[in-house]
C-alpha cells in the first residue's frame, strides 16, 4: 500500500507567489487539453478550443519555469484528458526537467493508461490519479457515454500500480442513485492495486444527485469497513482516514468535499486552463489571458504582474454552494 505523502508546509519565502489572503501558491494545475474521450455528466461540456490555441510545449515550458521560480513546486497535468495530448510524455518530461519543480502528477480517465504508465513514469510523473466511477460497464456508459469502455481502464489502473508510480490514487465522483452502491466495491478495488481510493463529493458543473462525504463514510462503515483517524495530508484538499475490511484488506481512504467541506481556507493552487487561461480559484470566474501574453512577446516580469494582480483579487473561498453567486466556467476546459 503505498500511502499518500505527507507535505510539510513551508515558510513563505520572498518573492513567491500569494493571494490576497497571504495564501501561499504552491500547486499548478496545468491542462493540456479541453478534449475527452469521454463525456462524463458532472463534467461540464465546453467549447473545443482548435489545436493552434492550445499551449505549445515550448510555452508550456516557459510559463512553469516562470511559475518555478514563483514558488510553484508541484505541477498536475490535467484536461480533458491530458493523455489526449500527442505530446504528453514530451511535457511530462520537461516540467519535470523545470528546476524547481519537485513533483510532477498527473490526472486520467486511465484509457490510454495501459500503454502510457510506463513511459509517463519515465517522463518523472511520480503521483497518478485514475478516475474510476464504477466498476459496472453499464454505469460506466450511462456516466460517462458510449465511448467509454470499463476494460482499458481497469487494465490501465493495473499498469500503473505494475509501473511504480510511489503515489497512485482512484478517484470517484459519488453520484446519489448511481454509483453510491458501489463505495465498499471500489475502495477494495483500489486497495488491492495498492491504490488509495478517494471520494469526491459532486459539485454544480453538470447534473447527478450529490452525497455528501460524512454518507460516504457512514455507507463505508455500513458495509463493514471500519474507519480510524489518520494525519496524512497531500498537497491538494483531501482528508484521509484509515480504512480496514474484515478480511484485513485496507489501507488509507481519502474524502474531498468541495461543498460540504469547505477547504478553501488551505488553499495552495491556482490553474492554467487549456486555452492558456490563468485561473485564481476553480470558483471563480476571472481569467488572465496568458496564451496571448505570450505569442505577444510580453516578457516575464508583465506576465508576473498579471497573475500577481489576478490572485490579488482572489476571493477568501469559492461560493459553489450559493447559487445565488454561482458563476462556473465548463470544468473541461479548466483542468479541476
Amino acid at each position: 500500500m503505498r500511502p499518500a505523502a505527507h507535505i510539510p508546509e513551508p515558510s513563505p519565502a520572498p518573492g513567491w507567489l500569494a493571494d490576497r489572503q497571504g495564501r501561499s501558491i504552491r500547486y499548478l494545475r496545468l491542462s493540456l487539453t479541453d478534449r475527452c474521450n469521454f463525456r462524463c455528466g458532472y463534467c461540464s461540456a465546453a467549447g473545443l478550443e482548435a489545436p493552434e490555441a492550445l499551449l505549445s510545449v515550448p510555452e508550456l515550458h516557459r510559463l512553469v519555469a516562470l511559475l518555478a521560480r514563483l514558488g510553484i513546486r508541484r505541477v498536475r497535468l490535467t484536461g480533458g484528458e491530458p493523455t489526449l495530448r500527442r505530446e504528453v510524455v514530451e511535457i511530462a518530461a520537461a516540467v519535470r526537467a523545470v528546476p524547481g519543480v519537485d513533483e510532477v502528477a498527473l490526472t486520467t480517465n486511465g484509457h490510454r493508461l495501459a500503454e502510457l504508465a510506463v513511459p509517463l513514469r519515465r517522463a518523472g510523473v511520480t503521483a497518478l490519479n485514475v478516475s474510476l466511477d464504477t466498476l459496472d460497464p453499464a454505469v460506466l456508459a450511462r456516466v460517462s457515454g458510449r465511448a467509454a469502455r470499463l476494460e482499458p481502464v481497469l487494465a490501465g489502473l493495473d499498469a500503473a500500480a505494475a509501473a511504480g508510480f510511489p503515489s497512485l490514487k482512484v478517484n470517484t465522483v459519488v453520484l446519489g442513485g448511481v454509483n453510491d452502491g458501489e463505495l465498499a466495491a471500489l475502495a477494495r478495488h483500489a486497495w488491492s492495486r495498492g491504490a488509495v481510493p478517494r471520494f469526491i463529493e459532486l459539485m454544480p458543473f453538470g447534473p447527478g444527485a450529490p452525497v455528501s462525504c460524512a454518507e460516504v463514510e457512514r455507507r463505508l462503515a455500513r458495509a463493514g469497513i471500519a474507519l480510524a483517524p489518520d494525519s496524512t495530508r497531500g498537497w491538494g484538499p483531501a482528508r484521509y482516514l484509515r480504512g480496514r475490511c474484515p478480511d484485513g484488506l485496507g489501507g488509507l481512504v481519502g474524502f474531498i468535499g468541495a461543498i460540504t467541506e469547505n477547504f478553501c481556507a488551505a488553499c495552495n493552487r491556482a490553474r492554467v486552463a487549456a486555452d492558456g487561461a490563468f485561473q485564481a480559484c476553480l470558483g471563480g470566474h476571472e481569467r488572465v489571458p496568458l496564451r496571448e501574453l505570450l505569442r505577444a512577446g510580453a516578457p516575464d516580469d508583465e506576465i508576473e504582474d498579471r497573475i500577481r494582480a489576478a490572485l490579488g483579487r482572489k476571493e477568501p473561498r469559492h461560493h459553489m454552494d450559493d447559487p445565488g453567486r454561482l458563476v462556473l466556467l465548463p470544468m473541461r476546459g479548466i483542468g479541476g
